[in-house]
Formats: C-alpha cells, sequence, structure tokens
C-alpha cells in the first residue's frame, strides 16, 4: 500500500493539536499570486507594481493536485480579512492592510468559497493553516491623517498607541508600542495592553477558527506585541498557532515558545542562508546554530523551519546553483520542526527582496516536470514515510555528527530507524568524491538507500559509511528494508 494512502486512512478524523501539526509538511502561498479561479497560466501580474493580480480561494482548489503532487500535507495561506481598497500607494493583495477584521477579502472570494477550500483540504486529509494579524491595521495616509472609524471594530484613536517610528529594534517598548510604518501606508498600532482589545481578538480568532473550519494559524509580528498577550490569544485560538519573531538571537527567539505553540525558525534560517548561498559559506556556524535551538527553544519539532518566505528574497536571488537549493530544501524538510517551502521556490524563482520575491506560480505553468518540484517530492516523502514508521522520529533531536568546512552530515532517529542527511556547499561544479563517514549508528553491513539517487550504499565492516559526494549534491540515507511497500525509490 502506497505511503499517501496511508497517510490519508491515517488522517480521517483532522485535529489541530500542536502534536498533529508537528507531523506536517506545509505549503505557503500567496492567495493573490497562487492560482486563478480561471486556472489561466498567463495572466499578467507585474510583482512591482504592487496591485491585485487575481489569484482566489478556488483557484487554490484547482491546484491542490500539484502542491499534494510534492507531498506536502498542508497549505498556508495569507490574511483572508477585508483589506485597505483603491490605495493609491498599492494594494493590499498580501493581507497585511486590513481594516475590517469581521469581513473577508473579497477580491480573493466569498465565505463559501473559503469553507470550501477548508472541505476541499480535509477530504485530501491536509489541514489549513491562516495567517492572522492583531499588531496592526492598515490605512491609506500618513499617521497624522488616519481615519480610525475606517476601522472595524477598533474604530477609535483610543485603541492604538500614540504614533512613533522604530528607531531602534533593541529598544523592546519601541518595537512593540511604535508603528511599522508611518508614511504613506500607515500601520497603526494596536493597544493590545487593553482588556478590551485583549477581548476583541481572543473572540474574533475562536470565531475565525470555527467558522472557516481552519487547523491552525501563523501569527504575524509577534514580536512587536507583549508577550502577556499571545497565551490567551494562543488558547483562544484552540489550534495550533505558529509566530513570525523575526530576529536571528535564538536568546530573543526561542522564549515566545513560552507563550505560543511555535515560532519560525529564524535563528536557523541565518545561518542556513549564510552557509548554502556560496561555496564559502560556514558550515561549523550553522552546526553551532543547530544546537544552541535545540538547547534554547523548549520544543524543536514545532518551529517552523525555513530558507525563502515573502518577506526574505529567493534563495535562488543570492545564487543559481541547483545543487545549493538542493542542499538547503534538504535541510529545511530533513531538519527538526515542521517544513515550509514557499510558493514558486519549487520553480527555482528567484524574486529578490519585496515585491519581487511575490511572483504569480501560475506563469510557471504548474510544471510538475521541474527539477525542484521533484526533488521535494522525494524529500517530503522520506520524511513522511518516516514519521509513519517510527513513532519517535520527531522526538529525537537532529544533530550534527561530522562536519568540515564544506560538508555537514546530521543524524535524526532512534537507531535502526535514523535518516542521515549530508549536505555540501561544494556547489554543482564541485569535484567527486567519497567520504568515509563515522557516527551514523548502523550496522556493519546493512544495505542503505540513498533516496535522491536511489542508489544502495553498504555500511563497512568498521560502521562507516562510505558517502558517494557527486556535483555538490546532498544524500539522504536511510535503511533499504524499512522502504518496501512505501513507494520510496519505486519500492
Amino acid at each position: 500500500m502506497r505511503l499517501t494512502l496511508l497517510l490519508s486512512l491515517a488522517a480521517t478524523a483532522l485535529a489541530a493539536t500542536p502534536a498533529e501539526w508537528r507531523t506536517q509538511s506545509i505549503y505557503f502561498l500567496l492567495t493573490d499570486r497562487f492560482a486563478r479561479t480561471d486556472n489561466s497560466t498567463t495572466a499578467e501580474c507585474d510583482t512591482s507594481a504592487g496591485r491585485y493580480c487575481g489569484g482566489s480561494w478556488q483557484g487554490i482548489i484547482n491546484q491542490l493536485d500539484y502542491i499534494q503532487g510534492m507531498g506536502f500535507t498542508a497549505i498556508w495561506i495569507t490574511p483572508v480579512t477585508e483589506q485597505i481598497q483603491d490605495s493609491e500607494y498599492g494594494d493590499a493583495y498580501h493581507g497585511y492592510w486590513q481594516q475590517d477584521i469581521y469581513a473577508l477579502n473579497s477580491q480573493l472570494g466569498t465565505a463559501e468559497d473559503l469553507q470550501a477550500l477548508a472541505d476541499a483540504l480535509h477530504d485530501r486529509g491536509m489541514y489549513l493553516m491562516v495567517d492572522v494579524v492583531a499588531n496592526h491595521m492598515g490605512y491609506s495616509g500618513a499617521a497624522d491623517s488616519v481615519d480610525y472609524s475606517v476601522f472595524n471594530p477598533l474604530n477609535s484613536r483610543d485603541y492604538f498607541h500614540d504614533p512613533c517610528d522604530i528607531s531602534s529594534y533593541d529598544d523592546q517598548t519601541q518595537v512593540e508600542q511604535c508603528w511599522l510604518s508611518t508614511n504613506s501606508v500607515s500601520l497603526p498600532d494596536v493597544d493590545t495592553t487593553r482588556d478590551d482589545v485583549k477581548s476583541i481578538f481572543n473572540d474574533w480568532v475562536g470565531n475565525l477558527v470555527s467558522n472557516y473550519s481552519i487547523d491552525g494559524l501563523r501569527v504575524d509580528t509577534v514580536r512587536h506585541v507583549q508577550k502577556d498577550f499571545w497565551r490567551d490569544f494562543n488558547d483562544a485560538a484552540g489550534v495550533y498557532c505558529i509566530g513570525e519573531v523575526f530576529q536571528g538571537s535564538q536568546d530573543y527567539t526561542c522564549p515566545y515558545q513560552e507563550v505560543m505553540d511555535g515560532v519560525m525558525n529564524y535563528p536557523v534560517y541565518f545561518p542556513l542562508l549564510r552557509a548554502f548561498q556560496s561555496t564559502d559559506g560556514s558550515i561549523s556556524e550553522l552546526a553551532d546554530m543547530i544546537n544552541n535551538v535545540k538547547s534554547a527553544c523548549s520544543d524543536t519539532s514545532l518551529l517552523g523551519s525555513i530558507i525563502e518566505n515573502h518577506d526574505n528574497p529567493r534563495f535562488a536571488s543570492y545564487t543559481e546553483d541547483f545543487s545549493l537549493a538542493k542542499n538547503v530544501l534538504a535541510f529545511v524538510i530533513l531538519d527538526d520542526g515542521i517544513p515550509i517551502i514557499y510558493a514558486g521556490q519549487e520553480q527555482h524563482y528567484n524574486g529578490g527582496s519585496d515585491p519581487y520575491n511575490r511572483e504569480a506560480t501560475w506563469l510557471s505553468g504548474y510544471n510538475t516536470d521541474a527539477e525542484l518540484y521533484n526533488f521535494i517530492a522525494k524529500a517530503n516523502q522520506l520524511r513522511n514515510t518516516v514519521i509513519y514508521q517510527e513513532t519517535g522520529y520527531l522526538d529525537y533531536q537532529n544533530y550534527p555528527i561530522h562536519t568540515t568546512n564544506s560538508v555537514l552530515a546530521m543524524r535524526k532517529g532512534t537507531d535502526g530507524n535514523q535518516v542521515i542527511t549530508v549536505l555540501t556547499n561544494d556547489g554543482s561544479s564541485g569535484s567527486s568524491y567519497t567520504l568515509d563517514l563515522p557516527n551514523t549508528g548502523y550496522d556493519a553491513g546493512l544495505t542503505l538507500k540513498e533516496v535522491f539517487s536511489c542508489s544502495d550504499i553498504t555500511v563497512a565492516d568498521d560502521g562507516s559509511v562510505p558517502v558517494p559526494i557527486e556535483s555538490g549534491l546532498p544524500v539522504a540515507l536511510y535503511p533499504s528494508g524499512k522502504l518496501s511497500g512505501t513507494g520510496v525509490c519505486g519500492l
């Protein structure tokens, strides 16, 4: 029986707890930029214009085969609330300039469409994660011209902090109380210390989740709101919540897991990018941060593992090298935490900073023959297989077992069920050689499957593994005998 069918049968009764989310693999998309209701793959979308391009919730439904074909078990969509309309400074196609939290963004579809998306996902055994914002509202105009009456329900200046710019992100008071923007599109900062504001958002988020059968939430700008707001908000949602804490220090970011189920793993994101964006990157810095995060965060299995999103330049904007791209993808999917892959990453999109990293996915034609599309499918298939077979896999924290200037080998999983991932930043022009890898925990004579090439490797008598490194490509090893009937490498 194929693993996809096994997973579908196992997910007949969907749950939305942190324990259930840690098994997922997430495909993140901007609703307006992923798929259109008319299924067009030629409709123009000028990323520099900052305008709606026509993506919709129905469009997502139309392309669920494309998403599921990569082995994803969940999607994360951008905010669904009503936004600024007809702004001369650009549209709120991204969803982060909301004005009415009780209304849906009609540009993306109807309430029936959003519910249909949740139903379509659940019919496939997949989960729906929705982005939410509690830190700010949006206004088309500078801070000194804001008409607070346009906001619903926060329709008075009293609900907001006084306008100010964040001059230092080392000043936590400024981070929490000042506005992210006071210019042409201002973002009035909600005074989330008020008890009535807390009640409004807690009631709203619980109703949003229940009204549209939402399974989880990604929470925007978490570090910009005081910590004691988030635990009640998370509890009121009643589902797994993962917060955006855009900061690279594990000592700063990990404590937010005390008030929210998970956070985006930005502490690992930055050294991961530096390690693989060129052939000169520091492997040791990345290995050190993997261990630092394990020590600082309370549960690494609930972190969001990323290398791309709509706020950071795409990986291919740093390097077009496909081998390096495959290495970071292998890391994201096979490290601790919940893998999150950004729409277009599978097509090797190379947009730089916002707004150029917000391309229309439909312009790729949803090419399922794309090299990275199929690489992601293999990596997800391996992860899904091991999770299904081995209950202790997610509890076992990934750790580096071998490093050189250009190689990082990692182990995740208990004895006999471990996945060994070997990464290199040699790049596609790197030389081919065999790495005698120690400390894998495999028994001598065991036959391993290298999942990306589907080749076999036998563990040496001394327990080391002769790992072929070719053209800078990553390697993922798992005992061949455990793959029978899973569909991995045709087994």
